[in-house]
């Protein structure tokens, strides 16, 4: 009896001859793939995966499940890898393989199957990400083990058994993309030195040419979730999501163009593109500041983020650490209600203006009208109090000169 496995399936060059590859060895293939915002026509898939030897196709929207349950804890954490990174492809595959483990069971399937290299972050989010949720199923990995050497030696593999590949001039980038973002290697920009092209950028404008007038949206949040864009409710988050990232690419906002430190040990020269994360985690970073008090803002940005990042990035998405950061921004979420005015130009992000029902600013204490209210005589006592041990320290020094 053919053992059975799901795999995680694009419909590319490699998955399609993966799916080959398997069933060679023995395998029933049934294949996955997630709608999760990528910008692609998804209606083929299930005839391209039976063509390619798959005796099943899963196509599954999950538009909405990823903006709400993956983009939305990312966001209340302002959690960016390394400062700049918003998490974009780190994000799908967590869910991506829950699903897999899911049909996995129900299919009874032995297996799950990615086709990710073996110098990649991928691997470990798709195993690490299975084995948490199901530690006792297998999963296979053709593409670190295969005997193809090149492109064109997977494209002869194809030709051989028919598989429906597009057989075109390779593209010099590697382009993943999502609701939250699109993730950009390969090709001149493995030379750090050299900046991108602009034929690299799938959904951004360059910004020199870009509108000539700023553009302002306000962005409404509730519950620490953003519901509307200049009034007009969205009650789907994804779509709201998508026309942030249709405003913020006309005006060349959301580009990240960095070096990474990748988990396998290497360095990896990363473009991304991301306007409606990035204008989100403008907007949220603001509203957070005016509705929560000091300790907590600050243990946030230092703490909370850049770990919450780097266990995404690293893999640990259903990590016990990760889902306890979780219930630390829930705990914030229900006060991160108002409005955030943002202005949109020639690739910058600026939050101009912000309100909120729960905010701490009081104007009374902070302004040097006549409406000041602030006891300015306490200042003496404060700071005779909090610079007693700069005091302290100044004596001591004093006598070594």
């Amino acid at each position: 009896m053919a053992k059975r496995v799901i795999l995680a399936y694009s419909g590319g060059l490699d998955t399609s001859v993966i799916v080959r590859w398997l069933t060679e060895r023995g395998y029933e293939v049934i294949t996955y793939t997630a709608d999760v915002g990528q910008s692609e026509d998804l209606s083929d898939i299930p005839e391209k995966a039976k063509a390619s030897g798959a005796v099943d196709a899963i196509v599954e929207d999950l538009k909405e499940t990823f903006a709400r349950e993956y983009c939305m804890p990312t966001l209340r954490a302002l959690a960016l890898y390394e400062g700049k990174y918003p998490l974009t492809a780190s994000l799908s595959r967590p869910l991506i393989s829950e699903r897999m483990v899911y049909y996995a069971k129900k299919l009874s399937a032995n297996a799950v199957a990615h086709g990710s290299t073996g110098k990649g972050n991928d691997q470990v989010r798709f195993e690490l990400s299975v084995w948490a949720l199901d530690p006792d199923i297998e999963v296979l990995a053709p593409v670190r083990e295969w005997e193809f050497k090149s492109r064109e030696e997977e494209i002869e593999y194809a030709k051989k058994w028919n598989i429906p590949v597009k057989v075109t001039k390779e593209k010099p980038y590697s382009i993943d993309e999502n609701l939250w973002g699109v993730s950009i290697e390969c090709g001149p920009l493995e030379d750090p030195w050299t900046e991108p092209p602009e034929d690299a950028y799938q959904i951004t404008c360059a910004p020199e040419k870009s509108p000539e007038e700023p553009f302002y949206l306000t962005v409404t949040f509730e519950n620490a979730i953003p519901v509307a864009i200049n009034g007009k409710r969205y009650e789907k988050l994804w779509e709201l999501i998508r026309e942030l990232n249709t405003l913020g690419g006309k005006y060349g906002v959301g580009r990240v163009d960095m070096v990474e430190n990748r988990l396998v040990g290497i360095k990896s020269r990363e473009v991304y593109e991301a306007p409606g994360a990035l204008i989100l985690y403008e907007a949220y970073r603001d509203l957070l500041s005016l509705v929560t008090d000091r300790e907590t803002f600050h243990y946030l940005i230092s703490h909370v983020s850049h770990k919450y990042a780097e266990l995404v990035y690293n893999g640990l998405w259903f990590s016990q650490l990760k889902e306890a950061l979780d219930k630390f921004t829930e705990h914030l979420s229900p006060h991160v209600k108002g409005e955030v005015k943002v202005k949109l130009y020639k690739g910058s992000i600026k939050v101009v203006g912000r309100t909120s029902p729960y905010s701490l600013y009081d104007e009374h204490f902070a302004t040097y009208t006549t409406q000041d209210k602030f006891d300015h005589t306490a200042g003496k006592y404060f700071t005779k109090v909090y610079g007693l041990p700069m005091k302290l320290l100044g004596r001591v020094r004093g006598k070594k000169l």
